[in-house]
């Protein structure tokens, strides 16, 4: 058995309550096969495995590795020419995106989260054209990019059954439009179609040929209210609830959402879902921007969890996320860097201080507004609890998954850093991707110095480049002419769709009189 020892000035091993973290100083991990064994004193855990290989990082903080608990694609959206529009226009102004090789695009957002301290991501996989054998292909690519880069990820297709484009049934939403712009629409959205039972298929098939890897595991996920029928969520959570596997879930990103929700159900998005008898711990919320105080209460009392994804409710203009509610009410909340981060990356420790800063509503009650302890918890040990990987991952305890990021103190902090202001709180106000200086995901060192030690990212980056240096193929030419004809029809369809009444939010930075 391999045993292995990582030694770091300062380990901090999880979070003990919103305000402290569990910090050993001149620690150390011992773990065995992946699996951490014991963490204690250097010296401590030497004794306890003497013939352990050791690594030493004198000048770093351990933190337990970070948990993208949200995201979907390699190459943002801007790179490929979508401009950050409101959610429901976005899902049209990215039909012209460029084609990439999954396997690539996978790695290359990969290489992003784990230079900053990812090391599991829960990827929410769908959008794919070509029916079952080519979904399937796909998504092996995608699993296979994690496993041979050595990343951990908890993955899942969305199931999207109906209203694929906008908020109504794609034939009659395609038959309003201009000939021949109907039809070419309406071919292309059935390109997308996978009937229900071969989603149900793909997850059986690939948790099949999932077992014995230690790295991927597979779950599911209702992509949203909008897109599948009850009969459809009611089916997928039954299949959860047997194969005891978690679901993820978008829900309420956006208020056309939640006026989606009223039309069809006549009551709100979650009251719905909590009817159907589908929530609890297994349920991860994706947004969830426009809970009511209701809602929430349903939430905590449940147990269900939910994603913040701060940059992504910025950039698409969702709304602002009630997260002091949600940590009030104890809910366990994941963070999540969706589509791409604030700086269009996947760069956690930009995200930690991303929710860090923007629910600082006015007043000087420390415990109304996020803490440094609280956002790195989301982002590890909560953010664990959102995945597939569960109590795991998350935090440096024996009997987890050896995951840890290895960040330079000096790096993070020179020139000057006053020892008045706690070590954590000042490596997540102050640390930069520069600062990571190691990644270990399973036992396994993936990351060194700038480079990865098991794919040369340079040559992936390299092959991208080549890809999309060349001209548009004819059926991207064909898909970018059809986003753009179909753009304003869909911007048209949402015209006067939420009722003009007023708003009063949980918490305001700012008021009008």
């Amino acid at each position: 058995m391999a045993e292995l020892i990582v030694q770091a000035r300062w380990v901090v091993t999880g979070i003990k309550d919103r305000h402290t973290p569990v910090v050993i100083e001149d620690g150390a991990v011992l773990s065995r096969d992946g699996v951490i064994v014991a963490v204690g004193a250097s010296d401590a855990m030497q004794k306890l495995a003497p013939a352990a290989e050791v690594k030493s990082y004198p000048n770093h903080a351990m933190l337990p590795g970070f948990v993208n608990s949200h995201h979907h694609v390699g190459l943002t959206p801007l790179q490929l020419g979508s401009p950050d529009y409101a959610l429901e226009l976005w899902f049209a102004g990215r039909m012209p995106a460029r084609k990439v090789d999954l396997y690539l695009d996978t790695l290359y957002s990969a290489f992003e989260m784990i230079a900053s301290g990812v090391t599991t991501v829960q990827h929410i996989h769908g959008w794919m054209s070509g029916g079952y054998e080519a979904v399937h292909g796909a998504s092996t690519k995608v699993l296979n990019a994690y496993r041979t880069l050595g990343m951990r990820a908890s993955y899942c297709y969305a199931v999207r059954e109906q209203n694929r484009l906008v908020y109504e049934a794609d034939q009659d939403f395609c038959a309003r439009l201009p000939a021949p712009l109907g039809t070419k629409l309406a071919a292309h959205l059935t390109s997308q179609a996978l009937p229900f039972d071969d989603f149900m298929r793909l997850f059986d098939q690939l948790s099949d040929e999932n077992v014995g890897q230690t790295l991927t595991r597979i779950q599911l996920a209702p992509a949203n209210l909008h897109w599948c029928t009850d009969d459809g969520l009611l089916a997928l959570n039954e299949k959860a609830t047997a194969r005891g596997v978690p679901m993820h879930m978008h829900l309420l990103e956006t208020a056309y959402q939640k006026e989606y929700a009223r039309r069809r159900t006549g009551k709100t998005a979650l009251r719905h879902l909590y009817d159907l008898g589908i929530l609890g711990p297994h349920m991860t919320l994706g947004h969830g921007v426009w809970l009511n105080g209701e809602d929430i209460d349903i939430v905590a009392d449940t147990g269900t969890c939910i994603c913040h994804n701060c940059s992504s409710n910025f950039r698409l203009r969702s709304g602002l996320a009630p997260l002091n509610v949600w940590e009030a009410k104890g809910i366990t909340v994941g963070l999540g860097l969706d589509e791409a981060g604030i700086n269009d990356d996947r760069d956690m420790l930009s995200e930690l201080r991303l929710a860090l800063r923007v629910h600082r509503t006015p007043g000087m009650d420390d415990d109304d507004v996020p803490t440094c302890a609280q956002v790195v918890k989301m982002a590890t040990e909560a953010g664990g609890m959102t995945t597939a990987f569960g109590a795991e991952i998350g935090r440096l305890d024996p009997g987890r998954f050896f995951d840890a990021a290895l960040i330079n103190w000096t790096t993070a902090t020179y020139p000057f850093q006053d020892p008045d202001i706690p070590m954590l709180d000042a490596l997540v106000q102050r640390a930069k991707t520069g600062a990571v200086d190691a990644v270990f995901i399973n036992g396994e060192i993936v990351y060194q110095d700038g480079r990865f030690t098991t794919i040369d990212r340079d040559a992936v980056l390299a092959e991208i480049a080549d890809i999309l240096g060349k001209p548009r193929s004819p059926e991207e030419v064909e898909r970018r002419e059809l986003g753009l004809a179909v753009f304003p029809h869909v911007k048209k369809f949402y015209e006067g769709y939420i009722p003009d009444e007023p708003r009063e939010p949980f918490y305001a930075a700012s008021a009008r009189v």
